[in-house]
């Protein structure tokens, strides 16, 4: 049911990082899809780009996917562009949705000119290729086709409610 209130509970190696308030925008059987403003304190600059309060996030969490997609605008509504995380598959609830990131994320900006992999040596120190060689596989994969879907434009996994 579209308009209600959800929480969502970001967790990384073991540890909450993140909980915050969300409006479910729509939702089916695997997947679910939020808005929520910029939840953390203050600026944060990656220096591609700055996420900063008044930030709008429409946020894209599946049951069946290792991956989060974040559609990022700016107070005015201008389009930032997607942030994209590489997770276990959400599972996705009545009173919200948990994720855990497994440090990979992709940065896609509004025009499709930057397809950014981001934080490939966090994964590898991770530990997740020893510990769990399927999980660290499927994130790669995962990686792999986020970047491959950012290049030609994200627009149609985002459409396909």
């Amino acid at each position: 049911m579209s308009g209600r209130s959800v929480e969502v509970a970001l967790w990384k190696a073991g540890r909450l990082k993140i909980r915050y308030p969300a409006e479910v925008l729509a939702e089916t059987a695997t997947r679910l899809s939020v808005r929520a403003p910029w939840a953390a304190e203050g600026v944060r600059d990656f220096g591609f780009v700055r996420f900063e309060p008044g930030d709008v996030f429409v946020e894209h969490y599946w049951a069946d996917r290792w991956y989060t997609v974040k559609e990022v605008r700016a107070a005015d509504g201008v389009l930032k562009g997607w942030y994209c995380d590489v997770t276990r598959p959400a599972a996705i609830g009545p009173a919200g949705v948990v994720v855990e990131d497994l440090d990979l994320d992709l940065w896609v900006s509004a025009d499709g000119s930057e397809v950014l992999r981001l934080d490939e040596d966090e994964f590898a120190a991770s530990g997740l290729s020893a510990a769990d060689p399927e999980a660290a596989e499927r994130a790669v994969a995962a990686l792999d086709e986020l970047a491959r879907l950012g290049r030609h434009g994200l627009t149609a996994l985002l459409a396909a409610v």
